[in-house]
């Protein structure tokens, strides 16, 4: 059975979304071992973000901003990748990375919730439905003995719900902000706005620096791996499937990534399994089927964004 060229590259991208995105988890949560959340944070943006320049340059895309453009890109720089995405790398200093992807799954959940509250947008019965399973496969997952005891865990867990708060509400922004046209370019400025952020932060708390010729072997290869896979190749993934299949089918990352971390946090990290993670993971994932084979709206695309 032959597949025409087009036909490759969707199965190519969504590999991508499934695989890479699925797969920073664990490289975060590697990689975080030995080196601090911020000064690693920034180092994967401001290199992906170079990178991104390069690549716009080279296929002739302008790099021409405007101010506010440059002001908007900044403030969802911060809210997606500066906090929501550094943040929530300070937080794997405590929670397994399988636990925590479960934890991401609730974001359709959350966004679905700001928007009734925030834009009064009405939730269809299968949104009903989906937040409800979520709520209580969110119970079920943060009510384990076992885990709270953990140290840290529970600033941990509330630190990735603020994280989901910021990148829920750079969702919201984005869908009606001034932009450059090009979303390779924009993402390209987000990712060097939060770069340079996530630097002030890090000397704003006094993190050590290391040499990355210091650094362990799967640190080394933690940080290609985020740089070249999970910043630059799953999000182009998902940008050009955006544009050539459905929103539904490139939203089904939303099942997949929480299995494929918990799979690959269980195999190399060895974190423990427990019935109680199996059942809230398949509430979560049931509660987000739902939400996104409702009906879909124009902030439901945005929404997904997750570089």
């Amino acid at each position: 059975m032959k597949f025409s060229k087009k036909t490759w590259i969707l199965i190519l991208a969504f590999f991508c979304i499934y695989v890479f995105w699925g797969s920073t988890y664990l490289w975060n949560k590697m990689a975080v071992l030995e080196l601090p959340p911020f000064f690693l944070a920034s180092i994967r943006f401001i290199s992906a973000s170079i990178i991104i320049f390069i690549i716009a340059r080279s296929l002739k895309y302008s790099l021409a901003i405007t101010k506010k453009q440059l002001l908007n890109c900044i403030l969802a720089g911060f809210l997606f990748l500066a906090y929501g995405n550094g943040v929530f790398v300070w937080a794997l200093k405590w929670v397994d990375s399988g636990f925590a992807s479960l934890l991401a799954a609730l974001q359709p959940l959350i966004i679905l919730l700001m928007m009734r509250i925030i834009q009064r947008k009405k939730l269809q019965w299968k949104s009903m439905v989906g937040v409800t399973l979520g709520i209580i496969g969110m119970y079920f997952l943060v009510s384990q003995n076992d885990i709270i005891a953990k140290d840290g865990m529970i600033i941990g867990i509330l630190m990735i719900f603020t994280c989901l708060i910021a990148w829920c509400s750079g969702s919201l922004f984005v869908a009606s902000a001034d932009l450059p046209a090009n979303f390779f370019v924009a993402t390209a400025y987000q990712m060097l706005s939060a770069g340079v952020l996530l630097v002030i932060g890090s000397l704003a708390f006094d993190e050590t620096w290391k040499s990355p010729l210091a650094w362990e072997a799967q640190t080394q290869i933690s940080l290609v791996c985020l740089i070249l896979f999970g910043s630059i190749a799953a999000f182009t993934s998902f940008n050009y499937l955006l544009k050539n299949v459905s929103p539904e089918k490139v939203s089904t990352s939303s099942f997949v990534n929480p299995v494929i971390a918990i799979l690959l946090g269980w195999y190399f990290l060895e974190e423990e399994l427990s019935l109680q993670t199996g059942i809230a993971a398949l509430l979560l994932l049931t509660g987000v089927y739902f939400i996104n084979s409702r009906k879909r709206t124009k902030d439901d695309v945005v929404a997904t964004k997750r570089p």
